[in-house]
């Protein structure tokens, strides 16, 4: 068997917590870091709010609409075991419960470049090891236009947002969905879109190409793209057919599962968000929708198991009968960790 050298929790990491409505509410117990903060009100219906340390303490995205980029009291700062939260209510409000999904990038200089690269970020955090990167850039409006990523592998999923201004969707690719279409993370509809987004071609291990639509290569806009490679025993980007059967398929990853992120893409449908801190055993029923500002709820998902993820309920949204679905998901522990002992199941 083998087995990567890291540990998951190094590089990815839930963190659950209830607000107290001050500033300077520090969370601890990351373990890490973290380079990207997307968390949501458990309890409450608030936008959710998204931060990168590209970006800087305070700079929000809203993953639930086409807003551009504002100033909010959320993440004050990016801690050595954590963050630190402001006032705001969409992270802080005093008994309020929220959830955070964080990820560790880092190494900020030295990013791959060649010849066909068209645009240099202009800012960057990139871990090769963990196989994620946040990119900034700024748009030439160009048909066809390279931008660096820094991964040294080809990445399997992007999501990009404009960000100097409102008004555009998020615009996301997936490996199963493939390069001529692209999805909204704002909003369940399936895929939409031709080669204006990213111009059917697939990324390589030192660019993602883009079209010129508004979404993701304006002239003089600026975006900020969260760019991911699979990595064994970490993380995996995939796709599966529904059976519309409460005994549904199994999803392999080849690790046990910490958090998922899943969408229909041949109908209207959420995108669904579970974790192993808010359903610490199973079933694994807890869920927030990326595109909704509405607090979380419960359906019958099915479990995290050692090396993947077994459905068992028949939702729409994740098991409907011929119904075709992608995926990404981030391990908690791989199947055959660095010390040769497996992942044992829940």
């Amino acid at each position: 068997m083998s087995y990567i050298s890291f540990q998951p929790s190094d590089y990815f990491n839930t963190k659950i917590w209830t607000g107290n409505g001050s500033a300077g509410n520090a969370q601890t117990g990351v373990g890490f870091q973290p380079d990207w903060v997307w968390y949501k009100a458990r309890s409450q219906a608030y936008s959710h709010g998204l931060f990168d340390a590209v970006r800087g303490t305070s700079k929000q995205l809203y993953s639930n609409t086409t807003s551009d980029e504002a100033t909010y009291s959320g993440v004050t700062s990016f801690d050595s075991d954590g963050f630190t939260l402001g006032t705001d209510a969409g992270g802080n409000g005093n008994g309020v419960t929220y959830v955070s999904w964080n990820w560790k990038a880092g190494t900020t200089s030295g990013i791959a470049t060649n010849g066909s690269t068209v645009i240099t970020p202009s800012a960057y955090s990139f871990n090769q090891t963990s196989g994620f990167s946040i990119v900034q850039y700024t748009g030439n409006g160009n048909t066809t236009t390279k931008v660096a990523h820094g991964l040294g592998s080809v990445p399997k999923m992007i999501i990009i947002k404009k960000t100097s201004a409102a008004g555009d969707n998020w615009k996301v690719y997936h490996v199963s969905i493939g390069n001529t279409t692209a999805l909204q993370l704002d909003n369940d509809g399936g895929t939409s879109g031709g080669s204006d987004n990213f111009y059917d071609t697939t990324p390589d291990t030192v660019n993602f190409t883009l079209g010129n639509h508004t979404s993701v290569n304006a002239n003089g806009a600026t975006y900020i793209a969260y760019v991911f490679a699979e990595k064994k025993g970490h993380s995996k980007f995939g796709s599966y057919a529904g059976n519309g059967n409460a005994n549904g398929p199994f999803l392999y990853t080849g690790f046990k599962p910490a958090w998922i992120m899943f969408k229909r893409t041949d109908s209207s449908q959420s995108w669904n968000m579970l974790d192993n801190k808010r359903s610490p055993i199973n079933a694994v029923d807890k869920y927030i929708n990326a595109e909704s500002n509405g607090a979380e709820d419960t359906f019958s998902f099915g479990d995290f198991t050692s090396n993947g993820m077994k459905l068992r309920g028949t939702g729409t949204s994740f098991n409907a009968s011929g119904g075709s679905y992608i995926y990404m998901a981030f391990a908690e522990e791989p199947l055959v960790s660095s010390n040769n002992i497996p992942a044992t199941a829940r």
